[in-house]
């Protein structure tokens, strides 16, 4: 390698493996002194406060349920390069990468204690973080540097040429650098993981029989046909979309709830508080509204919970509130029209999903569900603060954003069998998949082959009109290329549209096709 393409190369690498090592070290320290605020936990949920609604819709359609991976890593790999940056401002002049690193530290530290669940250590792992880079960088800048000054011998590459001794010595120190940082990460992420199971006495919790259980499945609502969705969603295949990059980590013997603002009796509840109220149990079909026609960011679970509506009855709205803001223990916050909370839906308080308690990265100890909405106005995890208020005095997170006030599911299907771009044998086959608009109810579903005019689908026997229900349609496939589309009538009357609409700003639009290729056999 020549020495011009060694200076480029060497202080970057000294910069990005001191770079490695503070982060690390913060990631350390969080671990210790503050889960919630680890420094690219704090980088990620910066830049997600940021996003426009374009952004996050772009993001979880690239990604899906992978966002928050993916959103990590676009901030390793760029703070990399950034740290590469400061290595070679490093060996340019003394101590300028130095003071970057120090600086950057501090401030994501002052930004650690904007966030909304910030402690009073919440600055020390980014400013640690930051000192350790700053610590780190000079040696090893300097002795990338060295070994680029060293005398040029004849035998380049043998056992006493002082310029492969030197570049041995340096991919030691920065290779040292380096595994000590993905330690220290390894170590945070263990110590994080400790601290949750501790408090996942959720496992040893055994929640209350339901006052009023969940209306029976009745025959006929799940269709055997392979491939199909599940009528009830498995808790590890539910969907996760939401804005915390570190899940938080709930005590529900500390976990408080309050109901207060336009309401003549403010109302503090506990969790044992909540655990002796009349519990109901409910299947809900819950989607985001960055869902894609056809996408999977929807499932159906059986809920249990506190009708909501019971608790505002006794907080008593004033007459002219018209919202309910929601307010995570993260900070986020979501705002639901009231009258979805006061009407005859299952609106809950939810402490536990298809019989356990909830797990903690779908909200435990609690969180709320409400049919017929969408979950960024509705379904505030780890809910702690109920403010009632109205639409014109107000604002919610993804409002803020640019997403609408109130955001009713619209009425969607899907097809699961056959997948798109498959290949089918000709001959007799089926055709099926989901449809849904919980608190409205699906009575039909068509599909539609090639140009032929459509065809009424087998409708399931739905459990309730806020879960989604299966559909099928027999066929008899014939060789060839084939288009195959379906749309859902709901219960008013209602006809899905065609109109195709992103996701932004208020839920997508659109009839599910897909393409497939029949073989003969």
């Amino acid at each position: 390698m020549t020495t011009k393409r060694a200076r480029l190369w060497s202080p970057g690498a000294a910069g990005a493996a001191s770079a490695v090592l503070g982060a690390g070290i913060g990631e350390l320290c969080a671990g210790i002194f503050a889960a919630q605020s680890g420094p690219l936990t704090v980088i990620g949920g910066w830049l997600i406060d940021l996003a426009p609604a374009w952004a996050k819709d772009l993001v979880i359609s690239l990604f899906g349920t992978g966002d928050k991976a993916a959103l990590l890593i676009a901030i390793g790999v760029v703070g990399l390069c950034c740290a590469a940056a400061a290595g070679w401002w490093e060996s340019r002049r003394v101590r300028a990468g130095a003071a970057t690193a120090l600086v950057l530290g501090m401030a994501v530290g002052a930004l650690a204690l904007t966030r909304a669940d910030a402690t009073a250590l919440s600055w020390v792992p980014s400013v640690v973080a930051g000192l350790a880079a700053a610590l780190a960088i000079g040696p090893l800048v300097r002795r990338s540097v060295r070994r680029q000054a060293s005398p040029e011998i004849p035998g380049p590459g043998s056992a006493t040429d002082p310029t492969a001794t030197s570049r041995r010595a340096f991919l030691a120190y920065a290779g040292a650098a380096t595994a000590v940082g993905v330690l220290a990460t390894i170590g945070g992420s263990l110590l994080r993981a400790g601290a949750a199971t501790a408090t996942a006495v959720r496992e040893a919790i055994r929640l209350p029989r339901p006052a009023v259980p969940a209306a029976p499945i009745p025959a006929g609502a799940e269709l055997a046909v392979d491939g199909l969705t599940p009528l009830i969603t498995p808790n590890r295949d539910f969907y996760r979309i939401d804005t915390a990059l570190t899940i938080p980590n709930v005590d529900p013997g500390t976990w408080e709830l309050r109901v207060h603002g336009m309401v003549e009796q403010e109302i503090r509840l506990t969790w044992d508080e909540l655990l002796a109220l009349p519990l109901v149990e409910s299947a809900v079909t819950l989607s985001c509204v960055s869902n894609e026609v056809g996408g999977d960011l929807v499932g159906n679970a059986v809920w249990l919970g506190a009708p909501i509506r019971d608790l505002l009855t006794r907080a008593r709205p004033l007459p002219d509130a018209d919202m309910a803001l929601s307010r995570s223990v993260d900070g986020f916050t979501a705002s639901t029209p009231l009258e979805a909370l006061t009407d005859d839906r299952d609106a809950l308080l939810a402490v536990g999903m298809n019989g356990e308690p909830l797990p903690q990265q779908h909200g435990f100890p609690v969180r709320m569900v409400v049919p017929g909405l969408y979950g960024y106005v509705s379904a505030t995890k780890w809910v702690v603060d109920i403010e009632i208020t109205r639409f014109d005095r107000a604002r919610a997170y993804w409002t803020d954003h640019g997403w609408s006030e109130r955001g009713p599911i619209k009425l969607q299907s899907r097809v699961d069998v056959p997948r798109s771009g498959a290949s089918v044998q000709a001959g007799e086959t089926v055709i099926a998949g989901v449809a849904w608009q919980p608190h409205a109810g699906v009575s039909a579903v068509e599909v539609r082959i090639d140009d032929l005019p459509w065809q009424r689908a087998e409708l399931a026997h739905a459990i309730s009109t806020d879960t989604w229900v299966q559909w099928r349609l027999p066929w008899r496939a014939s060789a060839g290329s084939h288009s195959i589309a379906c749309r859902a009538i709901s219960a008013t009357g209602e006809v899905q549209t065609a109109r195709r609409a992103l996701p932004a700003p208020d839920g997508a639009t659109g009839l599910h096709t897909i393409d497939i290729t029949v073989v003969e056999g």
